[in-house]
């Protein structure tokens, strides 16, 4: 493995990391806005979810481009910038291959689940997906970088534990479900996508390993290893008298 950067070699690749996080998040958000001006356009219920329709298959791709009100789409919008960047600067490898699998997850669960004649869109099922893949993520990985993603994610967006249920009318809880449900699988299939960050060691941790190669340099000095092979310095003869042999003990008196 290569050796571990040093601090201010990581930091800037952490300010890196998080920058190009950022931007391209941005750049999503900034795309769903320019979905939504162009809706008033045109008729876009085809490009959304119809449950139980072969035509509402199509929704898998578009409904997520699409939203219903400009409250709707700011709501996305800020989870979306706030997740997308966690997620991508946490686990950059691991969010780009599940993404695909988080957008048409939430259409599915949409088309499985939906009432039939209903229409389901909006961003939401993958804001859903990416919050549970940096939670899962967290749980399985168990490094520092990936417990306090976890963390955070839980701590902005753990509400969304209770929007994969029915709770509120208009809301699709279908889509959110099915976001859920593939941000889970997509954290178990791609765990090992990022490799862990290098661990830092502690001061004490660096003067507990120096103290003991000082003890084992005087060990080596003044305790020298044991011999593996004992050096015979005596041979029986030939001739003498075969090994094994019982003598009898007289008894006294014999």
């Amino acid at each position: 493995m290569p050796p571990p950067a040093t601090p201010d070699t990581q930091s800037q690749q952490d300010r890196r990391r998080l920058r190009g996080a950022f931007n391209a998040s941005l750049g999503f958000v900034l795309l769903l806005a320019a979905c939504f001006a162009a809706q008033h356009a045109f008729d876009w219920t085809f490009l959304s979810v119809t449950p139980g329709s072969a035509a509402g298959l199509l929704g898998l791709l578009g409904a997520p481009l699409l939203h219903g009100s400009a409250g709707h789409l700011l709501a996305n919008s800020s989870a979306l910038l706030m997740l997308g960047t966690l997620a991508l600067t946490a686990f950059p490898k691991a969010t780009v291959r599940a993404l695909p699998l988080l957008w048409l997850g939430s259409g599915l669960g949409a088309w499985l689940l939906g009432q039939p004649g209903s229409h389901h869109l909006g961003a939401s099922g993958v804001t859903h997906g990416l919050m549970f893949l940096v939670f899962v993520l967290g749980l399985l990985r168990r490094d520092r970088a990936a417990i306090a993603a976890g963390m955070l994610a839980f701590a902005f967006y753990g509400g969304m534990l209770m929007t994969i249920l029915p709770r509120e009318a208009g809301v699709s809880w279908e889509s959110h479900l099915g976001g859920a449900l593939a941000g889970v699988l997509a954290a178990f299939l791609f765990r090992r996508s990022d490799p862990a960050p290098p661990r830092r060691k502690y001061s004490w941790e660096i003067e507990e390993e120096l103290a003991r190669e000082q003890a084992a340099r005087e060990r080596d000095m003044y305790e020298p290893d044991a011999p593996r092979e004992v050096p015979v310095l005596w041979q029986r003869d030939a001739g003498e008298e075969p090994r094994g042999k019982v003598l009898p003990f007289r008894r006294p008196g014999e």
